[in-house]
């Protein structure tokens, strides 16, 4: 576990799980009477922070900002309900300790070892000699990540209707007459000098036509940039102030 020292400015940090995962913030510490080393953490959780559970400080680390326990999660979820009424009795305290799978009275568990025995905790300090620890609550900000929203894409059909003007081309009949001339007559006196014909002449014409075709035009994907805002936290912070009383002057 970390030293004596830090331990105690664990109050306000954020603890997490073996694994990492955020429990709650440490809200009070509860201390060993005869050593003062602090073994219990009193952590707020749920969503607005009204649930307060006893989570065992023995083999805390601090990493960064926030303090991570050897514990699960759900452990801490499934914790007794204890009222943080100042001290712990002994059967509360043994009732946390059979839940988190610590020895009570000194006996050891693979799991962890207690790291005290003593029958009460409370959570004003060191009281091995004549001096008073003052201690205040300090404000500690950071950011945690979380999800905001989520955008897809989806491609979908449309039919659009589109007109355009062809010019279109057609054949029509036109009568040519010409006079015989020399150039002409001997076409013109081949055959009967009397007789019925019939000439036929074919016509064209265009029509207009549509098709489609598939054209790739553009690709287009999701892409997401980050964009600075400040936004201003702000917290009722506790300090411990010290008095003195009685014949000073004596």
């Amino acid at each position: 576990m970390t030293d004596l020292t830090e331990a105690y400015t664990f109050e306000g940090r954020t603890l997490v799980d073996r694994d990492g995962d955020k429990i709650g913030k440490v809200d009070e510490l509860y201390a060993d009477r005869d050593s003062g080393r602090p073994e219990w953490a009193l952590v707020t959780t749920g969503l607005l922070g009204t649930k307060k559970s006893f989570v065992p400080l023995h083999g805390a680390t601090t990493t960064g900002e926030d303090v991570r326990v050897p514990v699960e999660k759900a452990q801490v979820k499934d914790a007794p309900s204890i009222d943080p009424d100042g001290e712990l009795s002994e059967s509360e305290e043994q009732q946390l300790f059979e839940h988190y799978g610590v020895g009570y009275g000194g006996a050891e568990n693979p799991a962890t070892v207690a790291a005290g025995t003593t029958k009460g905790r409370d959570r004003s300090g060191p009281t091995t000699d004549d001096a008073m620890t003052r201690s205040e609550e300090e404000l500690r900000v950071g950011t945690e990540r979380r999800e905001r929203g989520r955008a897809r894409l989806r491609k979908y059909v449309v039919t659009d209707h589109e007109q355009r003007t062809v010019p279109v081309r057609r054949e029509e009949v036109r009568v040519e007459r010409e006079p015989i001339s020399k150039g002409n007559v001997d076409q013109a006196l081949d055959g009967p000098a009397i007789s019925e014909e019939e000439h036929e002449v074919v016509l064209h014409e265009e029509r207009p036509v549509a098709k489609t075709e598939v054209v790739p035009k553009e690709r287009v994907k999701l892409a997401t940039e980050e964009h600075t805002d400040e936004e201003t936290v702000s917290a009722d912070l506790r300090k411990e102030r010290i008095e003195t009383d009685g014949d000073q002057d004596r």
